[in-house]
């Protein structure tokens, strides 16, 4: 089961991030469409690889604890390129700030955060890779 989960969550975080890209040459118009995607590819990369270390329960609408647990899991995994689990813990923290904050988000932001959503992607897949998780 923990298989199908990873692979499902993988194939999300996936579509996600190619939504995201898909909008960010509009930013005018898609800026925080393009942010929020990147966001929750970020979530879904993360529950991809919390799910294929272990991890039994990752759906919550409270991604807080998310970092800290995937840290502690890669830890416990000995894998040492951790900076990943800093990047997911600052995009999460933008989650609320972009989908419910009254401001417009600003271009500048939505750029940072789909920089920070794409870098985060590419780590996570090297790590779900060289962990050797299930259908990575």
């Amino acid at each position: 089961m923990a298989f199908v989960d990873a692979q499902s969550y993988l194939a999300r975080a996936r579509d996600f991030l190619k939504g995201m890209q898909l909008l960010q040459d509009d930013l005018t118009d898609y800026r925080s469409s393009s942010a929020l995607l990147g966001i929750h590819s970020a979530i879904s990369y993360s529950d991809a690889l919390r799910t294929g270390l272990g991890s039994a329960d990752v759906a919550s609408d409270d991604h807080g604890s998310a970092a800290q647990e995937l840290k502690r899991l890669l830890a416990a995994r000995k894998f040492d390129r951790l900076q990943g689990t800093d990047r997911l813990g600052k995009l999460l923290g933008m989650k609320s700030r972009v989908e419910y904050s009254a401001e417009t988000l600003k271009e500048t932001t939505a750029k940072q955060i789909i920089d920070q959503a794409e870098r985060f992607a590419a780590w996570a897949e090297e790590a779900g890779a060289r962990l050797q998780i299930e259908g990575w």
